[in-house]
């Protein structure tokens, strides 16, 4: 019985918030190609806040899809 509920509990991991995670991701993806597209100054503090918030959501997205 209690193999049975575990068997069940592993088979999957996909849950609500993985389509945020997602999401989010995509969103911070379009923020920074239109930083990068802006021609006369560019802020560089919000070109590489951008970059180090895609990184960290591409990894955690990795590991959350891996983990499916």
């Amino acid at each position: 019985m209690f193999l049975a509920e575990q068997a069940e509990e592993s088979a999957s991991t996909f849950q609500t918030f993985d389509v945020f995670m997602v999401l989010f991701t995509i969103l911070i993806a379009i923020g920074l190609v239109r930083l990068l597209l802006v021609r006369p100054r560019k802020n560089m503090f919000a070109i590489g806040f951008a970059v180090v918030a895609l990184v960290i959501f591409l990894i955690a997205d990795f590991k959350m899809v891996s983990g499916w």
